[in-house]
């Protein structure tokens, strides 16, 4: 079975908005690519699906846009090719190597993760509350940027029950962010 795993920027007060924390590094890129690559499918909600096709598609001409370091075209060339599963009951189609996820979300997620391959990797902040509930995160990673911005939407806001997770691996970035991954408890 292909584990679930979410992995989030978020600040010391709990906050994910995309632009909360630190900019973006060559070393924060380069773990967050790495991250990607750990799976071979991506699972969004429509807010994030659409956030990142706009910021990471690939454009038209075949180059990147001139805003992007070069640390960044790794991460966008990974993006842009993966599969993407977006769960959304407003959008009618999706294009960017993506499908839409219809009908219950748990029943589609396990169909998911019953399918061959490495993983899949879940972002956004709404769909994963959604899925923890549920009981489907195999695995979160939190990269928590020294940085309390007192305001936006926040991890894992509105979780019916508690979720008791294991530190599995812990690492320290130069710019003092600091990346926890985690397991639910007992999980092998």
């Amino acid at each position: 079975m292909r584990p679930l795993r979410y992995a989030i920027n978020v600040t010391l007060d709990g906050c994910c908005h995309h632009e909360a924390g630190l900019p973006p590094d060559e070393e924060s890129m380069r773990f967050w690519t790495a991250e990607l690559e750990r799976s071979d499918a991506l699972v969004y909600g429509r807010v994030t699906y659409e956030m990142m096709e706009q910021a990471w598609r690939r454009p038209p001409t075949g180059g990147w846009p001139d805003w992007m370091s070069p640390w960044d075209v790794p991460f966008a060339e990974v993006i842009d090719r993966m599969p993407k599963h977006v769960v959304s009951s407003t959008l009618d189609a999706v294009d960017w190597n993506a499908e839409l996820v219809r009908g219950d979300l748990g029943d589609a997620v396990r169909r998911l993760k019953q399918e061959p391959g490495e993983g899949l990797s879940v972002g956004g902040v709404t769909l994963p509350s959604a899925l923890a509930d549920l009981g489907l995160i195999d695995e979160y990673t939190f990269v928590v940027h020294p940085v309390v911005a007192g305001r936006g939407p926040t991890l894992l806001a509105g979780l019916r029950e508690q979720v008791r997770l294991e530190l599995v691996e812990r690492r320290e970035f130069g710019s003092g962010a600091v990346m926890t991954r985690y397991r639910p408890a007992g999980a092998p």
